[in-house]
Formats: structure tokens, sequence, C-alpha cells
């Protein structure tokens, strides 16, 4: 459904979306429903990517953050409009400013609006002179940083537990969470070293630090005619690093006076600064449902997580709203056609972010090429997407790749819809937090509604206990894959040149060496049972042998296996010796290895091999070839999406082979070095060939 505007085309309009991935796609796809022409901008790393595909047109414009290119490619591409989607130049007044100089119209708010809410520090005193509640605080003059003396008294007026925050920027950057006086100069020189690194900007302010706060923010909708409305608020609690993965509306926490109120203050704050457009209230509200609520930020733009709003905002008793069409007209000129007393809220809605992130490893990106994608499709279900199968996900830009998002008549019903929607979610060739959210969902802190900013993190270790190690029977699988790789066609088979184990009398053992991602190598033993194309004995590890069969579907992306009572079907990707499995919103990378290599038994990292844990750029390396190290020393730096991890040495030794060096980018798993041990432990044989005859 859209907005019930007048059902009159916004005119003959090329709009260029200044965006890329999902939220460009998703535009575009406002643009074709409205008869618009779609213009897309790529840099060279998305000359082939899915919004420029979309798109009527697209320009190459190098670098998504070139103001003059965007400018540029919208006058020569003939566009009317700019619609800068959200983040980049979103929030960027200058930009704004240059559109207009340009005579293209910017949908977004005026630029005076956006630079009174970019900034934390003058955003909350207009706020506050329009009566919207603030937690109790402080701030920095800009270009001023106060003395450690000054920083403590302060603090001691306003009381500890303290959130020190950049006033310039957001996305959780430079935060630093202050209980104690002892803590504060530390952590306000840490945290203006890393605001002034990514905002260009020291300005710190200071706010008392809820305990255990809810994120919830209120979506207002603004013309240029002095109509201001909200629809309603979204639940934003499930985060991890101060980022969102799991959004909803309504929020089960507010009741419906408390809706009400927050509603009014998002009115006021938007009314304070002159606002146009779509845009968002940000709250830290108490955990208990009836206490206070505190302005926190305004978001200028579309957010992340507008669709949950769009699928219960409901006008004149019709569901659903397109924001993306409602900025376009308002931008036009057109008014409001509604009142708030037109606007209720229908259902449930939840939205669920799928990270290229990997949660068992405190959430570090992941990477690769995507082998093999098949995205839920039915009813209450939406996907917005930014990705397409062949498609190389990297650590240039958000690790974000898509959402799902679900509707139905009660939570209970939504959290159920959305678990069955990530089920049906396959992604293969790159690690995604599909199982973990699912995991999340399920949770009965997060059934019973008990959310809070720290939940997330607090749950990791629980939630992802279990998916730190490889099931035994995705090893079997990955094996019996392998294992029907190995016959040849039945039009020129040769039984005895094959090395699937085939003997005239009883069939052999084939020995497959696999190393699964995030663990250590495994054996897995497979015999065919005789005269039959799809029966075996498998043996992982040191188990015993378990009945299993195994075919491949016609077209190679499915693998059906029965393992030990139990039937599953896979989805399946190959590349290389990367096999790539998925089931039920789970995905594995099963790696084959050399059969020449040693087996090592029971030896985690016996080699010493030190590789990267996510894709990204080396920036030190602080040790060099012939360097003695001791375990957990630094042996590398490895930076991804502003997020460095320091790779170290698994156990005391020497550098024998130094790979990286600074300003490389390496994929995920690549060798930085080896460290090698003055007395390494035994070794176990060595298999040499595909087969070898053992007794079951």
């Amino acid at each position: 459904m859209t907005i019930p505007f007048p059902p009159t085309a916004p005119g003959a309009h090329t709009v260029l979306v200044a965006n890329r991935g999902e939220i460009a796609v998703r535009i575009i796809r406002t643009l074709r429903r409205l008869a618009l022409r779609a213009v897309a901008v790529y840099s060279d790393a998305d000359a082939d990517a899915r919004h420029v595909r979309a798109a009527d047109t697209a320009l190459r414009v190098g670098d998504y953050l070139d103001a003059d290119a965007i400018v540029g490619a919208a006058l020569e591409s003939g566009a009317t409009m700019v619609h800068p989607g959200y983040g980049f130049l979103a929030e960027n007044a200058a930009f704004a400013r240059a559109c207009a100089a340009a005579g293209l119209v910017f949908v977004g708010p005026p630029p005076e609006a956006i630079e009174a809410m970019g900034d934390k520090i003058r955003a909350k005193r207009t706020v506050a002179d329009a009566g919207v509640p603030l937690l109790p605080g402080f701030a920095e003059t800009p270009g001023q940083p106060m003395s450690d003396a000054d920083l403590t008294a302060a603090a001691d007026r306003v009381g500890y537990p303290l959130l020190l925050k950049p006033s310039a920027g957001g996305g959780g950057k430079g935060m630093r969470l202050v209980r104690r006086s002892s803590e504060l100069a530390e952590a306000a020189a840490a945290a203006r070293r890393e605001a002034r690194s990514a905002f260009g900007d020291a300005t710190l302010l200071a706010e008392r630090f809820v305990e255990r706060p809810r994120h919830i923010e209120v979506q207002i909708l603004a013309d240029a005619h002095g109509n201001v409305v909200h629809l309603g608020e979204r639940e934003c609690s499930l985060q991890r690093r101060h980022q969102k993965i799991v959004e909803e509306s309504p929020s089960p926490l507010l009741t419906p006076d408390r809706r009400a109120a927050m509603g009014r203050a998002a009115v006021a704050a938007a009314r304070a600064c002159g606002y146009v457009g779509a845009g968002t209230v940000e709250f830290i509200a108490a955990p208990a449902a009836g206490d206070g609520y505190f302005f926190l930020e305004m978001n200028t733009r579309l957010q992340v997580e507008h669709p949950v709003t769009e699928a219960v905002a409901t006008i004149r008793g019709e569901r659903g709203i397109d924001l993306v069409e409602a900025q376009l007209r308002v931008a036009l000129g057109e008014a409001l056609p509604f009142t708030q007393d037109d606007v209720a809220l229908t259902g449930h809605a939840v939205e669920c972010r799928i990270y290229a992130e990997d949660p068992a490893r405190g959430f570090l990106p992941t990477g690769g090429r995507v082998l093999l994608l098949d995205e839920p499709d039915s009813p209450g279900v939406r996907v917005d997407s930014g990705i397409a199968e062949g498609a190389d996900v990297t650590s240039a830009y958000d690790p974000m790749l898509a959402k799902v998002v679900v509707w139905d008549t009660d939570r209970a019903g939504a959290l159920r819809r959305a678990d069955a929607a990530l089920a049906r979610y396959t992604l293969l060739g790159c690690g995604v937090n599909t199982a973990f959210l699912r995991a999340l969902l399920a949770h009965p802190e997060v059934v019973a509604g008990n959310l809070s900013t720290e939940l997330t993190e607090r749950l990791r270790p629980e939630l992802t206990a279990r998916s730190r190690r490889t099931p035994e029977e995705v090893l079997a699988a990955a094996a019996l894959d392998r294992q029907l790789g190995l016959r040849p066609p039945e039009a020129t088979a040769n039984r005895f040149a094959a090395a699937d184990g085939w003997r005239v009398g009883e069939p052999a053992w084939t020995v497959w060496r696999l190393h699964p991602a995030g663990g250590d190598a495994v054996t897995v033993r497979v015999r065919a049972e005789r005269g039959s194309s799809d029966r075996f004995r498998v043996r992982v590890g040191e188990g015993g042998p378990v009945s299993a069969t195994a075919v491949r579907s016609a077209d190679g992306r499915a693998l059906d296996v029965s393992y030990g009572g139990r039937t599953a079907r896979y989805a399946r990707a190959a590349a290389g010796r990367d096999l790539w499995l998925g089931r039920g919103g789970a995905s594995w990378r099963v790696r084959e290895e050399d059969r020449t290599a040693p087996l090592r038994r029971g030896a985690a990292h016996a080699d010493g091999t030190v590789r990267s844990p996510m894709p990204g750029t080396v920036l030190a390396v602080p040790v060099a070839r012939g360097a003695a190290v001791r375990a957990g020393e630094t042996v590398a730096v490895v930076e991804a999406m502003k997020m460095e991890h320091s790779v170290t040495a698994p156990f005391d030794g020497t550098v024998t082979d130094l790979r990286a060096r600074p300003g490389q980018s390496v994929s995920m798993d690549a060798v930085l070095a080896v460290v090698t041990q003055e007395s390494a432990p035994g070794r176990g044989r060595s298999v040499s060939a595909a087969t070898a005859e053992e007794q079951s």
C-alpha cells in the first residue's frame, strides 16, 4: 500500500540516488512504482552491483562521499532531484546547499535543520527550549576541551555512571562509559582521540548513564506548510557495539499514554528546528514502564529500520505507508493529506539486519564472494537487499547486506514469522549472523520483551557457544559431498581410475582431511556400501562408523543427507577447496586440506600459522622475520570497518615466515605469519593418497 496522497503523479522527474546497497535498491523500487527515472552512482568496486543494475542508468563517481562528483553526475544525467538515502551525504548540510545551488531538489530537510540537529550539543539546547526532557549532563565548548580538573568537577555534579560521547557523529564511535572518577581522564582522552579521527571534531558531551536502557525512536513526517505528525515508535534496544541489529514496532514497553507523550515530544523537537521531510527523534527510556524518557538525538534522514514503521502505520484504516514516496512528495512541496488523528498502529513488525560478521568471534566482519543466495519470499515477509549471487563482500563498506522484515497481527506471531523467514534465508560464500539472530529472537528475555541496549552483548557467549563448533553431521555431509564428486561421469566410467575407494571386492575407505572455519582440522573417512550409489558408512574423527545416504540435486545447489537417522537438505556451493553448506539459516564453510599434509591428532594450532580473522587492511606489523615471540604477543594489526583487531602468536616460538606488511589488503583467513615452536609436538602419520585401507 502507498501513502494516501492525492492520486496524481509527482511530475516528470529524474531522481539520482546518492547511495549504494540495500537502501539504493529500496529507493529505486519506489521510483519505478511512481514511474520516475532512477539514476544510480557507483564506485569501481560496485560497477556491477545490484543497485546499479536496478537503475535506469548509472554513472561512476569513484567515491560515494565526493559531493562535487555526485552533483556533477546529477547534472550530467539530467536529474532534477537527489535522494541521499541514509548515511554518507544524507546529513551533510553543505551537500544539501550544493544541490540547491545547482538547481536540484534535495530530498531531505533544510540545511538549517541538519545543522541544528547534527551537533548533539546544539540539538539538546534546541529541544530543551521546546520542553523535551533531557538527561542530566554537560558539554564542552567546541575547540576548548575541558581540563581534567574541570571535567572531574562537572562529572561530580552530574553523578556517575557517566557516558562520554562525541558531539559530532554517531554509530557508537568514541563513546566511553565511566563508572568512577578515577576512570574519567583516561576515558576522555581516548574518546577525544577517536572522535577527532572519525569526525574531525574532538568536542565531547557527557550524560548520566541509564542502566540497562531502552532505545526507542519516533518516526516523524513534516511538510513545508507547517504540518508535523508522528507515525509511532520503534524499539531499537537489541544492539551490538552500539549499533542496532533488530528493531520492532510498536515497542513492547510503551503504554498508550507513554506512546502519545513521546510522540508529542518528537513533534515538538521537529518543530523546534523547522524540520521538513521524514526524520527520527531518538530517546533513551528507563527500563520500567512507568519511568522517564530522555532525548538522545535526532536523525535528519530516513533510518535503516524505517520498514517496520511502513508495515504498521495505518492512515484512515489503510495499513502501510511508503516513506520514500512521502519524502519525494514533501520535497516537491506537497502538503501532508492527513493529520495526527488519522494515524494508528496495526499489528506488529520486526526487522532483522543481515550482517557479514561472525558473532562467535565478537561480531568481527567477514567477507567473500556470494556463491548462493536464496532470500525468503512469502506473505508477511519483506526483504530489502543490496546483494546478488556473484557479488564480492569486502571490508570497503558497511557489513550490512540485507534486512528481513516481517509483519503479523501481534508480537508473538511476528517473532515466529521472523524465525521462519530467517530459517529460509540462505547465503553461502560469506559468513553472516542469521543463525545468531534466530537464537536471539528465541531467547526468553527477548520473547518476554525484557530488552535493553546491553542485552545482545550479555547474551552473546550463551547464544554462540554451540555455533563455535561445526556439528558432526555437517562434517559428514561435507565429506559425502566431496565423495560424490570423485566419481567419473557414467558415460566415461573407469572404475579402476576413480579415487572413490571402489574395489572389486569390499570398497575401501576414502580419507578426507577437512578444516571447518573457526575450528581444527578433522579426519573424516567414507566408505561406499557395496552395490549402492548413495549409501555409505562414515567415521568422523575417532568416532565409530555411522550409516548415511547422500544425493545431490540435479542443479548441484542442494545436498540431501541422512546421517545417523537424521535427514536434512543442505544448500551447497563449492569454490575451489571451500565447500559451503547451509541449513535453517546457519551456514558452515569447510575447506578440504591437502591430502598429503600430515595428520596431527589433537594439536590445535600445531603448525603455528597466524591467519587474519577478518577481511581488511594490515595496519601494523610489530614483529620481524626471525623474531622470538611469546604466546599472545601481537604479530599484526588488521583493520576493517574502522575496527582494529590484534592478531597474536599461538604459542612461544620464532617467526619463521612473515607475509603481512602494512597497507596490505588481506582476505579472511589469509596467512599473515608462521610461528615455529622450538620444540614442536610429535606428529602423526601422513596420508599420501586419496584412499587408505582401514578396518571398520
